[in-house]
């Protein structure tokens, strides 16, 4: 099976798995989502993530995080730039997504970070993903 938009996939199945309260999602694994999982990770939306060896591509398995009320933490998901438009963000863009509600995830030269990172580096890039 051939996908076009790996990352698009990532976030269908986080998404999907949220709704029908799942505590874990598997995927194929890839340098980029570990990244972007840990970057989830980090800011708290999701509990943990592994990769699990196959024979083929390695899995990555994201355990999702919960409120007390069994709430998703993530209320939101979105794929900003894709394969047919790809959006990117200077320095001056980034400063100014510190003013929006949850996380935008980019992949610069210094490798995939969040806004708030990139402000601190003082770079800009593409603009991959946001998380609120």
């Amino acid at each position: 099976m051939s996908m076009t938009d790996p990352l698009a996939d990532m976030l269908t199945r986080i998404r999907n798995a949220c709704k029908a309260k799942h505590k874990k999602v598997d995927m194929p694994s890839s340098k980029m989502k570990k990244k972007i999982a840990g970057i989830l990770l980090e800011n708290g939306f999701i509990r943990n993530f592994v990769e699990v060896e196959d024979n083929k591509q390695n899995l990555l398995r994201i355990f999702l995080k919960y409120d007390h009320e069994n709430k998703n933490l993530i209320s939101g998901l979105s794929r900003i730039s894709r394969s047919g438009l790809r959006i990117y963000a200077g320095e001056k863009e980034v400063n100014q997504m510190t003013k929006s509600v949850g996380i935008t995830v980019l992949s610069t030269s210094r490798g995939v970070l969040t806004h708030r990172q990139a402000r601190e580096a003082k770079v800009g890039g593409e603009v991959l993903l946001k998380i609120w």
